[in-house]
């Protein structure tokens, strides 16, 4: 961060890289030497000076240190907070570029994730047949979520990609020449006007996003996908199962991608029936825009003549028919490639692409033969060349380029994503109390047992008579429930029947709440039982510890009932379930929340195997550790076996999608390694890797660790005294101001207590304090419970032979290491009344029980002691990360004795950016 006389303050230990590292170290402390001049000569010497002065100060006298930030001005305060959170944007996507170069060479060395999962089962002699089987069923879906936690803007994002992109091209001249990589005046003076204008970016957001605003956000990332990395995958996926003898033409969509961005109605007022029409089309302007970009990459590689290869007789019928229905198909473009029938018939495939866009601009009908309806025909047309030149001797572009583009085509639509739709369960009860009252045949549907409305509904739904015509009345909020709808049956009008798939329904409590939302979808004529017919699935969300304990009780009596038997049916014979990570979290503590979800996952799996029926698990995990976060590889290789076969889906939050899919290369390795992990699950994991009487010692000791945790958790959560506690010791009620995303912080009507407060504020609070409470909390009072029952041995067993078990005490293990109580301590301190103290003491005395029994299990003597580059990474971080906790402190402290004002919160605001870019989490 410095230049000048102090540049050498960074040598040796920014990144905490060994001097094997010495090339990601060079290039750290070369952005911060031009950081450094950029303040200088945007701010003055003095700040520079600050800076360093502050940096050197935490680290040596703390009440000094809190003397100097205590006596800054606002706007000093700003500047120095937002050097430091500068600093960290640029060591991260330094880290990331030099991560995505590592990739590159261990791709050479050793293969990607998808050629070493082959040889994993090439290893295992798995029959060609039933590998192509499982192939058949693959379905990943990473779903992009409504509810982002990236506190930087993609303006900041844009600028530190162009960084990364600037050291990748001076890597690759210098591998060219030869040489290391040192950097040339050329490059120094690129990355020079980068900092610059990273310095003049405001990194904060002036207003809330609208959920069209974070659309855009995801298009940002799913354009590129589509762009590069989708068919790269699939490309590699298909010669990895060639490789075990498996064609890949029996592949159906095995990656596709969602989105909940527009259609995540639960607690957010801002998304309307009308933002999620709009959503939709701006999906499809750019994924039409993705569709053309293929399509005209085809028209440039297929310069057949007819002349020398005449293609097949069903693309010259299909050529025909074209250009007699598109005239938009000029006399110029007919007459230039009229002998190159590939090329031709490619041009009458992007004027449909063009009448497509147009049709969905103006809302009008679909016109069999000049524009598609959803992605199958613009398939069908690409298949129909891909099939005459496999025919016509044209056998290599068939495979190649042309199938490339069937397969990034099949898996982004012309919406890039499918959206999902969600709502909380009782808006559907709201809607059909009202109607049920004003018919007169119940009489009080909101106090019914769930039982009764489960016979109630269950009965509506077997039937066809309409609840209601085109005189209902409701009120706003009701009348809204039922326009989304609506709004679903028209997007599948309007833009084809993979849209919108799936209606998820959240805190689902009973099958009641299923039934509610499928008697509106029903209504909307989205679904038709005694027809057999149903446009979308009904999806419950298993949210509360008590409800994921429940749920193979819920999903055998809701497949018992033959009317929703007959919706599964017409699905495909498949059921969504969606786990909630963030809020069982939340409400049980990490360790009881894990395993409750484990075993759940099995209890489901059974039930829908008795049931002759498909499970696709939805896992709603956040992007910390707290909310489910963590390795995806590693999280799809520790479910219980058997419960991904083929299709799962996974969601993508905040500050993770851009980690993963800022530069391309981490973009192939993230959709790599868990496409790679869905076939390994799917093919190999199909029996227990542990023998049954040592799963059940397994699963008996977890049990006796999972009831302790949760005790302990409670024990926390239970006290009068946290909610106060929590509000005066982390930056929490800053979070609306942020404006990180759309959705409130809080629950509607919810209190000023905790209960209402979402996960996602919920671990954004404990995490900026350094506590981090909710990744480890109650982890160790569950594993001494273990260790005090003489299950001392089993656990280290459990920890080197079981998958599920080894995972999640790495992923507490890592979220350990980035709690800091010393720096708590500073905000306990400062801000929290001495009455108060008594909770920290209480979060003190767990983390060091946490710690000790952590390092008992897995036998080290440190935290992180097999990850030495990591341990050092984050030790060297944290010296960046005090001064900026310190200031936060400072600015607090101002804040609560009655100090006001845009300048305050400006800086406030700031040392939260900065420190979520130093920890890579904002909750």
């Amino acid at each position: 961060m410095a230049g000048g006389a102090h540049a050498g303050q960074f040598r040796g230990t920014v990144g905490g890289m060994r001097d094997d590292d010495a090339a990601l170290r060079a290039d750290i402390r070369r952005l911060g030497a031009l950081l450094g001049q950029t303040l200088a000569r945007q701010e003055g010497q003095p700040l520079l000076d600050l800076v360093e002065r502050v940096r050197l100060l935490v680290r040596s006298d703390h009440d000094q240190a809190a003397e100097l930030l205590g006596g800054l001005s606002d706007d000093e305060s700003t500047r120095l907070g937002r050097a430091f959170a500068a600093y960290f944007h640029l060591a991260n996507v330094t880290e990331q570029a030099h991560r995505a170069r590592e990739l590159r060479r261990q791709r050479l060395d050793s293969g990607g994730w998808l050629e070493q999962t082959a040889d994993r089962i090439a290893g295992r002699a798995v029959p060609p047949e039933q590998i192509a089987a499982a192939a058949a069923r693959l379905a990943v879906r990473p779903v992009f979520t409504a509810h982002p936690t990236e506190a930087a803007r993609r303006s900041i994002l844009t600028k530190l990609r162009a960084v990364a992109d600037t050291l990748d091209a001076e890597a690759a001249d210098a591998a060219l020449l030869g040489r290391d990589a040192k950097g040339d005046e050329s490059t120094d003076r690129r990355l020079a006007e980068l900092v610059e204008a990273l310095w003049q970016t405001d990194e904060l957001r002036i207003h809330r996003p609208e959920p069209t605003d974070e659309a855009r956000n995801a298009v940002y990332y799913l354009r590129d996908l589509a762009g590069g990395a989708v068919g790269t995958v699939l490309r590699d996926l298909a010669d990895a199962l060639g490789r075990l003898g498996v064609d890949a033409a029996t592949l159906n969509r095995p990656l596709t991608f969602g989105s909940w961005i527009g259609g995540d109605r639960d607690g957010n007022p801002f998304v309307t029936p009308e933002v999620t029409t709009q959503v939709l089309l701006l999906q499809h302007e750019y994924g039409i825009q993705a569709a053309e970009a293929t399509v005209e990459g085809l028209v440039r590689e297929l310069s057949i003549s007819a002349q020398l290869r005449p293609p097949s007789g069903g693309l010259n019928a299909s050529l025909a028919a074209d250009l007699a229905a598109l005239p938009e198909v000029g006399e110029r473009q007919r007459r230039i490639n009229g002998a190159e029938p590939y090329r031709l018939k490619l041009r009458c495939v992007a004027a449909k692409l063009a009448n497509t866009r147009r049709r969905l601009a103006a809302d009008s009908p679909h016109e069999p033969g000049r524009d598609y309806l959803g992605v199958v025909g613009l398939l069908s047309d690409l298949e129909l060349v891909r099939d005459s030149l496999t025919a016509c001797h044209g056998e290599l572009n068939a495979a190649g380029p042309v199938t490339d583009a069937i397969r990034t085509v099949a898996a982004c639509g012309l919406g890039l994503a499918t959206l999902d739709v969600r709502e909380h369960a009782d808006a559907h009860h709201q809607v059909l109390a009202l109607r049920y009252a004003e018919l007169g045949e119940v009489e009080d549907y909101a106090t019914l047992s769930r039982e009764r409305r489960v016979a109630l509904l269950a009965a509506e739904l077997a039937g066809r008579r309409p609840l209601w015509g085109s005189d209902l009345t409701l009120p706003p909020e009701p009348a809204r429930t039922v326009a989304v709808f609506e709004t679903i049956a028209a997007a599948q009008r309007r833009f084809g029947p993979e849209v919108i798939e799936s209606y998820i329904v959240s805190m689902t409590r009973g099958v009641d709440d299923v039934l509610a939302a499928a008697v509106l979808a029903r209504e909307a004529g989205l679904l038709d039982v005694p027809g057999g017919r149903a446009s979308i699935g009904i999806v419950p969300l298993l949210e509360s510890a008590a409800e994921l304990d429940a749920g193979g009780e819920l999903l055998d009596e809701l497949l018992a009932l033959p009317a929703y038997r007959t919706i599964v049916a017409a699905r495909g014979d498949v059921q969504e379930v969606m786990l909630g990570y963030s809020d069982s979290n939340k409400e049980a503590g990490i360790a009881a929340s894990q395993w409750r979800i484990h075993k759940a996952q099995r209890a489901l799996r059974d039930t829908a195997a008795r049931h002759g029926v498909t499970l696709r698990l939805f896992h709603g995990r956040g992007g910390t550790i707290g909310r489910g976060g963590g390795p995806t590889h590693e999280a799809i290789l520790a479910q219980p076996h058997g419960t991904l076969d083929g299709a799962i889906k996974v969601t993508e939050q905040g500050e993770v999608i851009s980690d993963k899919y800022t530069l391309p290369t981490l973009a192939r390795e993230n959709l790599e390694l868990t496409v790679a992990a869905a076939v390994e699950a799917t093919v190999l994991h199909t029996e227990p890797t542990v023998a049954p009487q040592q799963l059940a010692r397994y699963e008996a000791a977890m049990d006796v660790v999972g009831d302790a945790a949760f005790a302990a958790y409670q024990e926390l959560v239970a006290r009068p005294d946290l909610a106060d506690y929590f509000w005066a010791c982390t930056p929490t009620s800053l979070l609306g101001a942020l404006n990180i995303g759309s959705r409130p912080a809080r629950r509607p009507d919810a209190d000023a207590g905790l209960a209402g407060l979402r996960a996602i504020p919920w671990v954004f609070g404990w995490t900026q304090s350094r506590q981090i409470v909710p990744g480890w909390f109650g982890v160790g009072a569950g594993l001494e419970a273990a260790r005090g029952a003489g299950l001392g041995e089993t656990l280290t067993q459990m920890h080197r032979r079981w998958r599920f078990f080894r995972t999640f005490l790495s992923n507490v293990e890592m979220t350990l290491a980035k709690t800091d109580l010393a720096i708590a301590r500073r905000y306990v301190d400062a801000l929290a009344p001495p009455e108060l103290h008594g909770v920290f003491a209480l979060v003190r005395a767990e983390h060091d029980r946490t710690v000790a029994q952590v390092l008992a299990v897995t036998g080290q003597t440190t935290l992180l002691e097999g990850q030495p580059g990591l341990r050092r990474t984050l030790t060297v971080r944290d010296s960046y990360l005090e001064p900026l906790h310190h200031l936060q402190v400072a600015l607090l402290r101002r804040h609560r004795a009655g100090q006001r004002g845009e300048a305050l919160e400006r800086a406030l605001l700031t040392t939260v950016n900065g420190i979520a870019a130093g920890l890579r989490n904002t909750g």
